[in-house]
């Protein structure tokens, strides 16, 4: 295993920057976030420091962890450690010769991207907290947007958090309810807020989440009978993962991401037993997408959460 540090460097207008790799180098052609190898014993942000001195002639003033996975080429394999640099000295230029862009976040191309970049993208696309509604009949669902809370909405619930970049994840779960009692509370939900058409998620229904251009959170049991991504890019999948190998087949059909539960003992499903922070972050530490943290967790538990490498915290009661 091969450990290279890779800095994604963010500009003040949110860019990031890329560099494409050499003819004649493996996936040449390719754009990339620059980085390189790990010596022995070397310290990741050491290493990083180091890589981007010599590979950009910067000196990395700032960086922190974002995510760090394992990834196997039929060549080789890597362990890629992604650090977030918000602060360097010096205008980053390719000594070598990569040609560089900067990139909206948005604008990234994960097809022109190395396989082990594409999680990163992920990473940066995704916000820190993900909310998990509780079954709500259509028309109940109160105004979620940071405008509307700051006026002093007094019907916003603690549901509708942010994190630090003004965003959230919301999933749309409704058991025991028919589809098109979904379709109406999804309507609803996309009416009154629409800036969270890009972040809301149906439960388990690819064909409602099709329809109404949304994404879908997956069970563990759709999990072992897809073979492929059930959305086109540009619709969040995400999967409920309760051990590695689920973890695996979420990373294999191309889901963006995992919820990985239950971390804590849960009111809900009092017969699992919890994996407890220390496991969690074993789990994590093995698996090739970002990881939400779920079952027994709230809002409060981010720092820990992200000390245990996950992407964020994700729950229902905690947040409702």
């Amino acid at each position: 295993m091969i450990d290279v540090a890779a800095g994604v460097l963010v500009d003040a207008r949110g860019r990031v920057l890329l560099m494409q790799r050499l003819p004649g180098k493996h996936l040449a052609g390719m754009w990339e976030f620059p980085g390189g190898k790990v010596e022995p014993g070397e310290p990741i942000g050491r290493a990083l420091v180091r890589e981007l001195d010599e590979e950009l002639g910067i000196e990395v003033l700032a960086s922190a962890p974002l995510i760090s996975l394992p990834w196997h080429y039929p060549e080789k394999s890597v362990r890629l450690h992604a650090l977030r640099v918000t602060a360097w000295r010096g205008e980053p230029r390719a000594r070598e010769g990569h040609p560089l862009c900067w990139v909206a976040v948005g604008d990234m191309d994960m097809a022109a991207m190395p396989p082990a970049d594409v999680p990163i993208v992920a990473a940066l696309r995704l916000p820190t907290l993900y909310a998990i509604t509780e079954k709500r009949e259509p028309g109940t669902f109160p105004p979620a947007s940071k405008e509307r809370r700051q006026a002093g909405d007094q019907n916003m619930p603690v549901l509708f958090l942010e994190d630090d970049s003004g965003a959230f994840l919301l999933q749309l779960r409704m058991p025991g309810v028919d589809q098109d009692a979904v379709r109406r509370a999804a309507q609803c939900v996309l009416a009154t807020e629409p800036v969270l058409r890009g972040r809301l998620l149906l439960n388990e229904d690819i064909e409602l989440a099709r329809e109404l251009g949304v994404g879908v959170h997956l069970k563990a049991r759709q999990l072992r009978v897809l073979r492929e991504r059930p959305l086109a890019r540009g619709a969040w999948v995400g999967a409920s993962c309760h051990d590695a190998e689920e973890l695996e087949l979420a990373a294999a059909i191309g889901a963006d991401f995992a919820t990985l539960s239950p971390v804590n003992a849960t009111a809900s499903h009092p017969g699992m037993p919890p994996l407890g922070w220390q496991r969690f972050a074993q789990l994590v530490d093995e698996a090739r997408l970002p990881v939400y943290a779920l079952g027994g967790v709230a809002p409060d538990d981010l720092n820990h959460a992200r000390a245990a490498g996950a992407q964020g915290v994700a729950g229902i009661r905690a947040f409702a």
